[in-house]
């Protein structure tokens, strides 16, 4: 008897068989439609003698029904399973997209492996192994192939052939991570066959024809290892959802920028482009303005030498201190205190006063710290005002 029953008769909803073995809440039949959790698809949902599966799995080729309470019926009682129509189908239209998405890369990619595959309710992914960016470009274009294969009605069907067959069959995709150690021991391998699109090695239950998979969506992109690409894609309801998201955010974003859709990538770029050249404008305006600031401070005179000393708000220590070095001028020293919720102290110097000295001062008297070399330094975390410190560097 085959593991499952289930791939090769997937619109199966309803079954009869004998139980052949109850282990507290693990039963085992003489044979079951359910589908065991695998191959990146996960278990059927259902009921089995009027009890709730809790899950079913695979162990030493035998079919395990767990269920989600312990069974009053026992070996030998003939058992009605009903498997979850909703689900079941889910799965079904899911998993064929999935093979739907590869037979898209094919005409997409020069070099394509199959990394796997998994199903979830919210999307499916499919691990591609390939040395070809999968850029924006290409999700389009795979969503473009996916979605034309389904309204193309291609036939899907599957077939049991020999190993030796299967592996001189160029055009068949094998997950050569998971399934290599069970063909190399099998004597058949179960190929589905999208007509004219895809042939790949597996076990799962699918629909028999692409025009049921209904809508699909490319969600994006990501790299769980070195050599593949996942590519994610939401099916059916799931995909409709998504995609009046998008419509919804892109009509939002049109009516923003005052454009329709069909402007909206031009609109959006020229957008994006003049906010950079204003930016550009803005740091330019904000650094001559921080420039005048610095030099219209006040002029002290220290032992023979020429300190400009102030504060300035609205700027962080690291533009200050840029500017301080470009404003110092003729001046030996120019300090600047940052007025602001947590003040700091940029210094320049010509040298011969050390502007690290200055800053260490600074900081033992007020707390923070920071350091610097004779020519530049500066500190943070002061525990004073601005004016605070300006009045002790007037006494310095």
């Amino acid at each position: 008897m085959p593991l499952s029953l289930a791939p090769s008769n997937p619109e199966v909803r309803a079954f009869e068989a004998t139980v052949t073995s109850v282990d507290e809440r693990s039963v085992v039949l003489d044979e079951t439609y359910f589908y065991p959790e695998g191959g990146g698809q996960p278990a059927d949902r259902g009921v089995l003698g009027g009890v709730e599966l809790a899950h079913v799995y695979a162990e030493d080729d035998v079919v395990v029904h767990e269920l989600a309470e312990t069974p009053d019926f026992d070996v030998g009682d003939e058992v009605t399973g009903v498997v979850d129509d909703d689900y079941r189908t889910y799965c079904m239209r899911a998993h064929t997209a999935s093979h739907v998405l590869y037979g898209a890369a094919r005409h997409i990619f020069d070099d394509l492996g199959y990394g796997g595959f998994d199903i979830t309710e919210e999307k499916v992914r499919v691990d591609f192994e390939t040395s070809t960016d999968v850029d924006d470009a290409a999700l389009v274009e795979l969503e473009r192939l996916v979605n034309r294969a389904v309204w193309d009605s291609r036939e899907v069907s599957w077939e049991e052939i020999p190993v030796s067959e299967a592996r001189e069959r160029d055009e068949i995709a094998f997950n050569v991570k998971t399934e290599e150690g069970v063909f190399a021991d099998a004597d058949e391998v179960r190929v589905v066959t999208v007509d004219g699109w895809d042939w790949g090695a597996c076990g799962g239950t699918h629909v028999s024809n692409t025009i049921e998979i209904g809508p699909v969506e490319v969600l994006g992109r990501s790299n769980p290892g070195e050599g593949l690409t996942r590519v994610e894609l939401a099916v059916g309801p799931s995909a409709i959802d998504h995609r009046a998201e998008l419509q919804t955010a892109a009509y939002d974003a049109a009516r923003a920028l005052g454009t329709n859709l069909e402007d909206l990538g031009d609109v959006a770029a020229e957008t994006v482009e003049s906010r950079a050249a204003l930016e550009g404008e803005l740091a330019d305006l904000k650094a001559e303005t921080l420039g005048t600031r610095l030099a219209n401070f006040e002029t002290l005179e220290r032992d023979g030498g020429t300190w400009k000393v102030g504060s300035v708000s609205g700027f962080e220590a690291n533009d200050v201190g840029e500017a301080a070095k470009d404003t110092r001028g003729e001046a030996d020293v120019l300090v600047a205190v940052g007025d602001s919720n947590a003040p700091f102290i940029v210094v320049a110097s010509a040298g011969d006063v050390s502007a690290g000295d200055i800053v260490d001062d600074v900081t033992d008297e007020f707390g923070g710290g920071g350091g610097g070399s004779p020519t530049f330094a500066q500190g943070g975390g002061l525990g004073a005002t601005a004016d605070e410190v300006l009045a002790f560097l007037h006494e310095y």
